[in-house]
């Protein structure tokens, strides 16, 4: 047994505003999303590339270390052999100036680099 009762149409229009409201925002909810979702991806695409660059550039100080080591470790007669190898290299040329201009170095990279800054010689009174 079914009781057909009408319903104030006021409340229909209502609810079938309501409905048609939803259904319109709807496309525009989706993009927000979207744009949402691409926002942070790229965020996490530059944090990526700044790490990056951080480790390349660790890497890089690290090899530049390795390789000052390796040159003042070296004799005279290996640098000397080396520099004239088929290929000249500026290092090598800056080595020898730097040797020519400071002596011998006697001391090893380890001891070179426990040995405490030297201080920078006090200039006169000025002229």
């Amino acid at each position: 047994m079914s009781d057909h009762t009408t319903v104030n149409p006021q409340i229909t229009d209502a609810v079938t505003q309501s409905n048609v409201k939803v259904m319109g925002e709807a496309p525009a909810m989706a993009m927000g999303s979207i744009y949402q979702s691409l926002a942070h991806s790229t965020g996490l695409l530059f944090e990526n590339a700044v790490a990056a660059q951080q480790q390349q550039a660790i890497l890089a100080q690290a090899a530049t270390n390795v390789g000052v080591m390796q040159l003042y470790g070296m004799s005279a007669a290996e640098a000397g052999k080396i520099a004239q190898s088929d290929v000249p290299d500026n290092l090598l040329s800056l080595l020898a100036a730097l040797r020519a201009a400071t002596g011998p170095i006697t001391a090893s990279p380890v001891d070179l680099a426990a040995a405490p800054a030297a201080k920078p010689a006090e200039s006169g009174p000025a002229a």
